[in-house]
C-alpha cells in the first residue's frame, strides 16, 4: 500500500505562506517516510485503546521521562546556525538528538542555505522529512515533502512551530527514522494538528495539517523538543526494536570510545502523556 496522502488545505495564501519559493521544484504526495519513514506494507488504522506508555531511556545516570517541554523562547544565536557542508545525519544515541533546540530570530541568506541543504541531503538519503537537530543545528527548524522526492509533492519548512490543536482520533502507523537506520515500528499520533509557525522569511501563519503530513510534522515536532520516536512507542513494540536500539548505542560507543550518553531501559508501565501535551 502506497502512503496515503495529506490534505494541508487548498488556499492559494496559504500554500504561499507554507510552500515557499526555495531551489528545489514542488511536488505529489505520494511515496514513503524515511527521515521519519513509514513502512508502506502497514496499513493506517484508526485505534481506541488508552493512549501508549512513554518508554524511558537513563541518560548521564539519570532517568528522564519523554515528553513536550514547556515553550522554549532562547534565541539562537550566529554560531548556533554555524554548519558545515554536506550536511550529515545524527544518529543516536548522539547527545544532539536530546539538546534544547533554540527559537530562530534571525531570518537571513544563512537559514535559507541551511533549508536548501537539508532539502538536499533529505532527498538523498530517502527521507521525506527532517529537523534541524538532526543535522546537528539545533534550532527550532523542521523541513518535509510528503512526495519524497525533488520534482515532485510540496516541500515545507516551518520555523519555530507550536502546536496549537489535535484531534481526539489517533491513528496506529509504522514509523522509522534516519536517526535510528534500519529501524522500524509503530506509533500511535493525533489523526491531525493544527500548527503555528514561521516561514522562512519570519512572516507567522498558521497550518492545519492531516494524515500523513500531520504524522511526518509531529515526529519531527518531536525532534525539536528533544523527543525520540521510541519514546512514544508501547512497551510491546519497543521489545521488538529494543535489541536493535543497544545496537546503536554500542555502535556510538565504539565509533567514539565514549560511554553511551543514555541507555534505553523497559518501558515504564503507566498511561503516557500524549503528544503536544506538558
Amino acid at each position: 500500500m502506497a502512503a496515503y496522502a495529506a490534505s494541508v488545505g487548498s488556499s492559494s495564501l496559504l500554500r504561499r505562506a507554507l510552500f515557499l519559493p526555495i531551489s528545489h521544484p514542488r511536488p505529489s504526495f505520494f511515496q514513503l517516510f524515511s527521515a521519519s519513514r513509514f513502512n508502506s506494507s502497514t496499513s493506517t488504522t484508526a485505534v481506541t485503546r488508552p493512549k501508549p506508555p512513554i518508554c524511558v531511556a537513563v541518560r548521564g545516570g539519570q532517568t528522564k521521562r519523554g515528553g513536550s517541554s514547556s515553550k522554549n523562547d532562547e534565541l539562537a544565536t550566529a554560531s548556533d546556525l554555524q554548519f558545515e557542508t554536506p550536511l550529515k545525519i545524527v544518529e543516536y544515541p548522539d547527545p544532539l538528538l536530546r539538546a534544547k533546540n533554540k527559537k530562530i530570530g534571525t531570518f537571513d541568506e544563512n537559514l535559507k542555505k541551511l533549508v536548501d541543504e537539508m532539502f538536499s541531503v533529505m532527498y538523498k538519503t530517502d527521507g521525506i522529512g527532517l529537523s534541524a537537530p538532526q543535522v546537528g543545528v539545533n534550532v527550532q527548524l523542521m523541513v518535509f515533502n510528503p512526495a519524497g522526492e525533488p520534482g515532485e509533492g510540496e516541500e515545507i519548512v516551518l520555523v519555530n512551530p507550536r502546536v496549537s490543536k489535535i484531534s481526539k482520533k489517533r491513528v496506529l502507523f509504522n514509523e522509522g527514522c534516519l536517526s535510528f537506520p534500519g529501524i522500524y515500528a509503530d506509533v500511535e499520533r493525533p489523526e491531525s494538528v493544527k500548527v503555528d509557525a514561521m516561514d522562512i522569511n519570519g512572516a507567522r501563519f498558521s497550518i492545519s495539517l492531516s494524515e500523513l503530513s500531520a504524522r511526518v510534522f509531529q515526529h519531527e515536532f518531536d525532534h525539536l523538543e528533544g523527543i525520540l520516536f521510541f519514546d512514544r512507542m508501547t512497551g510491546k513494540v519497543l521489545e521488538t526494536i529494543f535489541a536493535k536500539l543497544q545496537a546503536l548505542e554500542k555502535k556510538y560507543e565504539d565509533k567514539t570510545g565514549l560511554a553511551s550518553p543514555e541507555k534505553v531501559q523497559a518501558p515504564i508501565k503507566r498511561v503516557a502523556v500524549g503528544f503536544g501535551k506538558s
